[in-house]
């Protein structure tokens, strides 16, 4: 990224500096626009199951900007010589669901022949002016809420290696394929107005998503028995199903993240921390006089939402305690 053009606009107020989740397009004085792009290989399956992870995974980046998703085109990469139509027909389907879903209109896209299936959306949604979420803003004090459980690069490779037991694939499926729309837990305007910065977990890992929404002059520390897992997330662990995601994530943010837990407890902690996410949940950093209300809220459409960590003065370290 570093060696791309620089674009300066007045009217770009955000774009891909500091890892955010879409780019932000003034368009007049009350509304901004929030467009992004994302497409993944399949991580289950069943071709329509596919479709509805990869477009909750595209739609999430407009939902952690606090916008609307209000069109979609789709992305398609597709061997059509090799596999039949059907199974296109439908992961698009799958997808068109989400879209539908989440009130947006999905209005065409684009598709190429490729050895192997890709699928994901451009998004271009709203959000109020001011009222928009980034990945910066945290204040040291903020509480940390997540959303969803972790643990799907992990479960993802067992499923692909035929060791995760049928019920916990499918808590698996349900939490990726569950649309991140905050608007689901109707928060409030005073509720909203308290949440001070937010992103999505997804390829970088808990890890460094949190660590994007850490300042320099902060830290983060991150209860790990607070974490909500997935279910046979550990078993899997520990048969060292492990994606490779999940090394390359370790030795770029190792570094800048202290895991201070029991000897017994830390690879599995590094397992969890590092691993890549598919359509992950949302993280919020929360004023903390309303952190309770905000994850009450939440719960009623994120079953596992949980407050995790706490944002405190420091040097830009992540701490896993």
């Amino acid at each position: 990224m570093k060696t791309l053009p620089t674009m300066n606009d007045e009217r770009l107020l955000a774009s891909w500096g500091r890892g955010e989740d879409a780019a932000l397009w003034e368009i007049d004085e009350a509304r901004l626009g929030v467009l992004t792009v994302d497409f993944i290989t399949p991580v289950v399956d069943e071709p329509f199951r596919y479709g509805e992870i990869a477009a909750a995974n595209s739609l999430s980046d407009v939902f952690a900007m606090g916008g609307r998703p209000i069109v979609a085109l789709n992305i398609v990469c597709f061997p059509t010589s090799s596999e039949p139509i059907e199974t296109l027909r439908d992961i698009l389907q799958g997808g068109a669901s989400k879209v539908v879903e989440c009130g947006a209109v999905l209005a065409g896209g684009h598709s190429v022949q490729d050895a192997e299936p890709k699928y994901g959306l451009v998004v271009y949604g709203e959000v109020e002016r001011g009222r928009e979420w980034r990945i910066d803003g945290a204040r040291p004090g903020d509480l940390l809420i997540l959303t969803k459980p972790l643990g799907t690069g992990v479960a993802v490779t067992a499923i692909k290696a035929g060791l995760l037991p049928a019920a916990d694939g499918e808590a698996a499926y349900v939490s990726m394929s569950s649309l991140n729309d905050p608007r689901r837990a109707k928060i409030d305007r005073t509720l909203w107005d308290a949440i001070h910065a937010c992103t999505d977990v997804t390829g970088f890992g808990l890890a460094g998503h949190a660590r994007d929404m850490t300042g320099p002059d902060q830290e983060l520390r991150i209860r790990f028995d607070a974490l909500p897992v997935l279910p046979g997330v550990r078993n899997a662990a520990e048969m060292g199903l492990i994606p490779a995601g999940a090394y390359a994530n370790r030795e770029h943010l190792e570094p800048h993240v202290r895991i201070e837990v029991d000897d017994d407890a830390r690879a599995f902690a590094q397992d969890v921390v590092f691993d890549p996410q598919t359509s992950g949940g949302l993280l919020l950093a929360v004023e903390p006089t309303a952190a309770d209300a905000i994850a009450k809220a939440l719960k009623s459409a994120f079953p596992h939402t949980t407050i995790v960590g706490e944002f405190a003065k420091g040097d830009g370290t992540l701490r896993i305690v």
